[in-house]
């Protein structure tokens, strides 16, 4: 058994104070499945593994009752954006927990400011899932405080492949907004001080609206959303990425394709103007302006001079290209 099995075991293997649950609710095994929707399978491979040390620590003797969804509210610590409820694993959930029932209980905790309602740990898409189709939701009650609410959220989190980066950024932001501790944040995401804090660092370099509108941004990882932040720390780059914002929402687009319009936005460099400079003749009569930008130059020659000095000019200009390449040709020493 993995490290973080047995983490999820040890959660779920602690009984439950005498009285907390009910008698009537005797320890079930979980069916095995008897089949699931595909794209419920290809999103959660990972947690099917660790959720078999669960069905052997919840045969073992842990109580599951059944519990009214609508007296279940979400964790203090949230973690997902609210685009989730309406993704595709989101269906695929619901439709397996109705062919299937709830094969794997939630974790919830009595709710600390009302007695009569819970608080999820762990499962909150089966709650969610639950209360959509209007059946009780299994679970096991345990007493359990912030610090170890947070730790258990974060070891579903670990076993969930489609969490996404800002996802969990934002939800170590939040936890420390909380209160928390470096350590439990470290704990609840399972990874080292640096990465917390680079967790942590992007989750406060992006606006709060900014986040919203992106969304979950599945296949963004560290490496962009660090250079979203970083470019906003430009009032400039903010600038833009509002504009761009208000255009996207004219033309609503998938998550990925709104934060990459946005990473563009503000990486876009304007163009520096363009420079305007004299033209003067040995004798001090000014002659031409010779106006340069990023992308070409050109003479603005004065008006009292005619027509007739422009053409002039034209008919030396193949000379003076001849001579200015040849000497570019020389060498900048020479020069």
């Amino acid at each position: 058994m993995s490290k973080r099995s047995k983490s999820l075991a040890s959660i779920f293997a602690a009984r439950p104070a005498e009285g907390e649950l009910s008698a009537d609710n005797a320890a079930r095994v979980p069916r095995v499945s008897a089949g699931s929707v595909r794209s419920m399978k290809e999103s959660f491979s990972q947690v099917e593994r660790e959720n078999e040390a669960l069905r052997q620590s919840l045969a073992e003797g842990s109580q599951i009752v059944e519990v009214d969804p609508f007296l279940i509210d979400p964790s203090p610590f949230a973690d997902r954006f609210p685009d989730d409820e309406n993704s595709e694993a989101f269906e695929a959930l619901k439709a397996s927990i109705a062919e299937n029932g709830q094969e794997i209980p939630v974790l919830l905790r009595v709710h600390p400011l009302d007695a009569a309602r819970y608080q999820t740990a762990f499962g909150h898409r089966r709650v969610r899932a639950a209360r959509a189709l209007a059946r009780p939701v299994r679970a096991v009650v345990r007493a359990l405080d912030d610090e170890a609410l947070a730790v258990a959220q974060g070891l579903e989190n670990s076993a969930r492949q489609d969490l996404t980066f800002i996802e969990r950024a934002v939800f170590a932001a939040r936890l420390e907004d909380s209160g928390r501790s470096r350590h439990v944040i470290q704990q609840a995401l399972s990874v080292d001080k640096a990465e917390a804090s680079k967790l942590i660092a992007i989750a406060r370099g992006v606006p709060e609206r900014v986040l919203r509108h992106v969304g979950r941004a599945p296949k963004i990882g560290r490496g962009r959303w660090l250079a979203l932040a970083e470019a906003l720390k430009d009032p400039q780059a903010r600038a833009r990425i509002e504009r761009r914002m208000a255009d996207l929402d004219r033309v609503p687009a998938e998550s990925d394709a709104r934060f990459t319009a946005l990473l563009a936005a503000a990486s876009a460099t304007k163009a520096a103007p363009p420079t305007e400079r004299s033209v003067i003749a040995h004798s001090g009569r000014r002659i031409a302006s010779l106006i340069a930008g990023d992308r070409d130059a050109r003479f603005v020659i004065d008006r009292d001079l005619g027509p007739s000095f422009a053409e002039f000019l034209a008919a030396r200009l193949p000379a003076l290209y001849e001579d200015y390449t040849a000497r570019m040709g020389e060498g900048p020493e020479q020069e």
